[in-house]
């Protein structure tokens, strides 16, 4: 009877799990917006819980949050079950667990999750580029509670990666090739570096600016890009597992072990190799780029590439995400998605935008 007397169709009780870089820049877009939304499309969005992994706050009511920041430290202990339990309470008609963690544990819980009734939304990428068995229970646990799992933010941040794939399947287009600069990291990387500027320095610079990960082997590594590779991938119905994704590496064998900053000193040492592959794409008048490659039926690969400055993909700037689709409608020219594809604003915009294509879904005017 309360949610019958108080509470719209398109009211959501939401629950954020991992509240940093992203998480916490969401929060702050979902309050400057939360009243314009409530007033004018009469969706109704409450951030009842926020949890990290040491502390949670909780509110009943979800209206403001805008002093978590100083809360949370304070709050209780962090205790997932009674987290996800508040968040779906009973007196609210639908309930999100938004994960802006990187947490592969989380994500073993989205099954449970979806059938107890729950919504997903996540740019985390671990749950569908694990194992296939794993991603098809999750996507049948979707299926049939007939709850959503949405996740257009696990590939280019705010770009509409997988919902234009998704429409070129959905309406009988077949697939032919996709490729992609998917590393915002790595696209910063290659558009910077230059004769001059030594790649060891670069990829300093570009951990200072925040553009990278705390360790920046995890970016020049290219199993994030293999991760966004396996999820496109699945998205085609290919049947795909992450180690059967052929990676390059950009990570000297020599320093694939040992603390960030010892690798960071002794980067240098390898410079000479990635000058000469630039120096020798700069007298064909090429441009290095970071690209992963997906061809049917299934063969997958992620490598430095060079491509002449004609090229779209050299033509991106900062740190943009660029994808083309060659498919049988789109095989003259293909079809390209660009813009920026890394960065708290942009990511969380994507969340967000995702939050109200659920709203959408449920009945909302979004």
């Amino acid at each position: 009877m309360h949610a019958a007397f108080y509470l719209s169709n398109q009211t959501l009780s939401i629950g954020l799990i991992g509240p940093g870089h992203i998480g916490g820049t969401l929060l702050d877009q979902l309050s400057a917006q939360m009243q314009t939304l409530k007033d004018e499309f009469k969706i109704d969005l409450r951030v009842r819980g926020i949890l990290n992994s040491s502390r949670m706050w909780l509110d009943d009511r979800g209206r403001s949050w805008e002093g978590w920041r100083e809360a949370l430290p304070q709050s209780r202990p962090s205790d997932l079950e009674a987290f996800v339990n508040h968040v779906q309470a009973d007196h609210f008609p639908h309930a999100v667990i938004v994960d802006c963690s990187s947490s592969a544990e989380l994500t073993g819980h989205y099954p449970a999750w979806l059938e107890r009734g729950i919504h997903i939304i996540t740019p985390n990428k671990k749950a569908n580029s694990a194992s296939m068995d794993f991603y098809r229970a999750l996507r049948a646990s979707s299926r049939a509670t007939n709850r959503h799992y949405l996740y257009e933010t696990t590939v280019g941040a705010g770009l509409p990666i997988i919902n234009t794939l998704r429409d070129l399947v959905q309406t009988g287009d077949q697939i032919l090739k996709i490729e992609g600069v998917l590393s915002g990291t790595l696209a910063y990387i290659f558009n910077t570096l230059e004769p001059s500027r030594p790649f060891s320095q670069v990829v300093r610079e570009a951990r200072e600016k925040g553009y990278t990960e705390p360790d920046p082997r995890d970016d020049l590594s290219g199993m994030d890009v293999a991760r966004k590779l396996v999820i496109l991938a699945r998205e085609m119905g290919l049947r795909l597992e992450l180690e059967e994704v052929r990676i390059e590496s950009l990570v000297p064998e020599a320093l694939r072990h040992g603390s960030v900053e010892e690798f960071l000193d002794r980067l240098g040492e390898h410079d000479q190799a990635m000058a000469g592959l630039l120096e020798r794409a700069r007298q064909h008048d090429e441009v290095l780029r970071y690209v992963g490659v997906i061809e049917t039926p299934g063969k997958c690969s992620v490598a430095l590439q060079t491509y002449p400055r004609t090229h779209a993909f050299a033509r991106i700037r900062g740190n943009d995400n660029i994808v083309a689709f060659t498919t049988q409608r789109y095989h003259t020219f293909s079809l390209i998605v660009q813009g920026p594809g890394a960065g708290p604003e942009v990511t969380a915009g994507g969340v967000f935008a995702d939050l109200l294509r659920l709203a959408s879904y449920l009945g909302g005017s979004a």
